[in-house]
């Protein structure tokens, strides 16, 4: 007996501006997001956390903030920098700083952990962030053997440049169409009124239209696919397990 798909639709970002946070809101109360990354160094991040407080309903994790880089003029430059990527003390000082700000704003753990451009893969950080989702207990994106990780859906290259073909709602059901059975996170980065400096920008307003198109949640419902979040999944996996 083949196994139910269930899909975590995960907004990365949320609270690195207020525009991203109108755009997260929106395709989480109009469309099929489930879950959200939250971004606790940027001043929109108390915002978001207060929205969460009212609708439990969005799983929220950590979207742990080492630094931006940009292609730009054919080389990769940082947009900003936290701290020096190479140094294992000052990452592992900061993810826990950045995790004691999870805490203090929203009162508990994150219900999942990734990163922005999924620098805890790369070493040292990877052994560090991957200890720390061991400890609180909760997935590391692309590091699950529970949970499947697709990026399919997102408007640029991985050199930077425009990809827009997924960014429509036939080009998601397509995706969804080819997740493998199972538990699969889809990452995706919404926003509105491109307030903030990043690589990513005029694409986040046309991820909400295809998030928000009625035909992809009709697809999802036709395929039989459920809907989860991250908490009510992880959740569900221990009431199993417990029997």
């Amino acid at each position: 007996m083949t196994a139910k798909k269930r899909l975590i639709i995960n907004a990365d970002d949320f609270g690195q501006s207020p525009g991203i946070n109108r755009g997260t809101i929106e395709a989480h109360e109009f469309g099929i997001v489930t879950s959200a990354s939250l971004m606790v160094r940027w001043p929109a991040a108390s915002e978001a956390v207060a929205y969460c407080k009212q609708r439990p309903d969005l799983s929220l994790g950590l979207h742990l903030d080492l630094g931006e880089w940009a292609f730009r003029e054919n080389k990769w430059t940082p947009l900003y920098e936290v701290i020096s990527s190479n140094d294992v003390s000052e990452i592992s000082r900061e993810v826990i700083r950045q995790l004691e700000m999870f805490r203090r704003l929203t009162g508990k753990d994150p219900t999942h952990i990734d990163s922005h451009q999924h620098v805890h893969l790369e070493k040292p950080a990877f052994k560090i962030t991957n200890e720390m989702a061991e400890r609180l207990g909760v997935p590391l994106r692309n590091c699950s053997a529970a949970i499947q990780y697709c990026g399919g859906f997102y408007g640029q290259t991985d050199d930077g440049l425009p990809n827009h073909e997924c960014l429509s709602a036939a080009g998601l059901i397509g995706i969804i169409k080819a997740l493998a059975p199972g538990v699969t996170e889809l990452s995706c980065h919404p926003g509105r009124d491109t307030d903030i400096d990043t690589m990513y920008r005029n694409e986040r307003d046309k991820e909400v239209d295809v998030l928000c198109d009625p035909r992809v949640r009709a697809a999802i419902n036709d395929l039989d696919i459920e809907l989860v979040s991250f908490s009510n999944y992880c959740q569900a996996e221990l009431a199993i397990a417990s029997v």
